[in-house]
């Protein structure tokens, strides 16, 4: 009776078709949404409400200036490591998975080094977003100088790093470093006496010159950069070096970035939520961190292509048709796939990272930001190494100023040739977009992953941060004059060989040789480029990926 009772039981049971038949639904979504039962989110004292973690890429901008760089690294101040606190503080990553970003699958688009901004930054990672309002969360954490635009749903296998087809960099030089009068060496200057163009002595940059003890020597030793809170008592004065929140050393420094300047926040340099230290002090709208005043009317960007061009400060130099035209020629000659291993460090000639594609590089139109004029360079790239762009730039500024012939970067792209390039200042690179497009193919209902959403956000970001300090930085330390009287034959002997067939691998050529005049020069005056770089430019994380055209 018990075993008939126990069949008769098992097979009146009703079947579960309902429930078996909507389990699988879940698993064809391509977006992220499964999570393990151990991720749940506190929703108040005694109950918990569970929510799943979703892979999303977030948008972002920042100003770099007092970070150490992007990427996460001990005992430095860096946007990544403040990104990841604030991430935790506002819920989106839980307790024990906080300070190890592996284990919510963190990736980033780009690296950005010491003192480089960004406006069109992206991160991957599965992250709670409920319940909604992640983005103010975040944004009312973090500093001002950093500020996120907004974050989309991505598949479980995106990664931020991978996924990236395309970077575009944008460098602002200013119009007067492309003058072959303006800012010249010391030892031109004095060879220009008694002919009929003689050049001026710059007594401004020569002045600067003296106040950074150390510049020439290793920039590792002398980089010493002092913050002095506001609440210490310290008024503004701009001609001392001094802004209303901030007051930059001039005791020691370095040739591409003599100063930088460091905030603090008006209610005390904290972050009460995080703890974190606070770079940009509270600002009124319309008002740059670096403490000057700025409006729309003092950034302008002008598609000056066929337009009215302005003239350099009494030089009669302007940035007109034929100096673009020149100038843009220059730069082509690094479009294509070539092997840049002069252009970067610690990358040797035979090794295949060496080898990078550059996509367009061209300088069509200019800026003018509270009343200096810049030309905006853009260059767009499968990836790129470290100071890559950076002495691209240096070396089309030589050629520009007549320090160097056009012929000289065909040779610097040769594999068994070694060449000393110039590595223009770091202040005026930023990273302007990261592009998915191959995903953004294969995944078409899926949300776009661009900056279309967020152009406006991003334009405000750049005018009111990135823009100001560029030119302010010009305008009160001269980082770019310094480097300009760096271009001579003297610290670049490279840049004088012209015909010769091949270039010595030693990159430290004799000085006896290169100095042919002045040879009891005041060394103050000599303002020289210090050749140890440190970690300034970008470099990306993907492994170079060569296409030929």
């Amino acid at each position: 009776m018990e075993n008939s009772d126990t069949k008769l039981t098992t097979s009146s049971l009703p079947p579960p078709p309902p429930v078996s038949a909507e389990e699988p639904e879940p698993k064809k979504l391509k977006m992220s949404t499964t999570t393990s039962d151990d991720e749940e989110c506190a929703a108040g004292t005694g109950t918990k409400k569970r929510y799943k973690r979703r892979k999303v890429a977030i948008f972002f901008a920042y100003c770099g200036v007092g970070y150490q760089g992007m990427q996460k690294n001990p005992g430095a101040k860096t946007i990544e490591g403040d990104l990841e606190e604030v991430l935790y503080v506002s819920g989106a990553v839980p307790e024990q998975d906080r300070g190890v970003p592996k284990r919510y699958d963190w990736a980033r688009s780009a690296r950005t080094d010491k003192g480089v901004s960004a406006v069109g930054q992206v991160v991957s990672g599965r992250f709670y977003i409920d319940p909604p309002g992640l983005v103010d969360r975040l944004n009312s954490n973090l500093p001002s100088q950093i500020r996120i635009f907004g974050y989309k749903r991505v598949t479980a296998s995106f990664n931020a790093k991978k996924f990236c087809d395309r970077r575009r960099y944008v460098y602002l030089i200013p119009v007067f470093a492309l003058d072959p009068s303006c800012h010249r060496d010391r030892e031109t200057v004095m060879a220009s006496l008694g002919s009929g163009n003689e050049l001026v002595k710059c007594l401004e940059c020569s002045e600067r010159g003296r106040k950074v003890i150390g510049l020439v020597g290793n920039r590792k030793k002398n980089l010493e950069l002092e913050a002095v809170d506001v609440e210490a008592g310290i008024s503004s004065n701009r001609d001392s070096g001094v802004t209303e929140d901030v007051e930059v050393s001039l005791s020691k420094g370095d040739d591409n970035h003599l100063n930088e300047e460091y905030g603090n926040d008006n209610k005390g340099g904290m972050n009460s939520k995080t703890g974190l230290e606070t770079m940009v002090p509270v600002q009124e709208e319309g008002t740059p961190f670096n403490g000057e005043s700025v409006n729309n009317s003092d950034i302008l960007e002008d598609e000056k292509v066929n337009g009215e061009d302005k003239l350099t400060n009494g030089s009669g130099f302007c940035y007109g048709e034929k100096e673009r035209e020149r100038f843009n020629k220059i730069l082509k000659y690094f479009v294509g796939t070539h092997n840049f291993h002069n252009f970067t460090t610690r990358t040797k000639a035979e090794d295949p990272a060496a080898r990078r594609y550059i996509i367009s590089l061209n300088a069509n139109t200019t800026l003018v930001v509270e009343g200096m004029e810049f030309v905006k360079c853009e260059v767009v790239g499968q990836s790129f190494m470290l100071h890559q762009i950076r002495k691209m730039i240096g070396m089309a500024v030589a050629i520009m100023r007549n320090c160097a012939p056009e012929s000289l970067i065909d040779k610097a792209l040769q594999q068994d040739v070694n060449i000393n390039v110039p590595t223009a200042p770091e202040v005026g690179l930023y990273l302007d977009e990261c592009f998915f497009t191959s995903y953004n193919q294969k995944w078409k209902d899926h949300e776009e992953l661009s900056m279309k959403a967020y152009e406006k956000d991003a334009e405000e970001f750049k005018m009111k941060y990135i823009y100001s300090h560029i030119a302010s930085t010009e305008q009160k330390e001269g980082t770019v004059a310094l480097w300009l009287h760096s271009l001579n034959h003297r610290n670049y002997p490279d840049l004088h060989v012209i015909n010769e067939e091949a270039i010595p691998d030693n990159k430290s050529a004799d000085p006896k040789e290169a100095i042919t005049d002045n040879k009891s020069a005041d060394p103050k005056d000599a303002i020289t480029d210090n050749k140890g770089a440190d970690l300034e430019e970008h470099i990306t994380d993907n492994n170079p990926v060569v296409v030929t055209q």
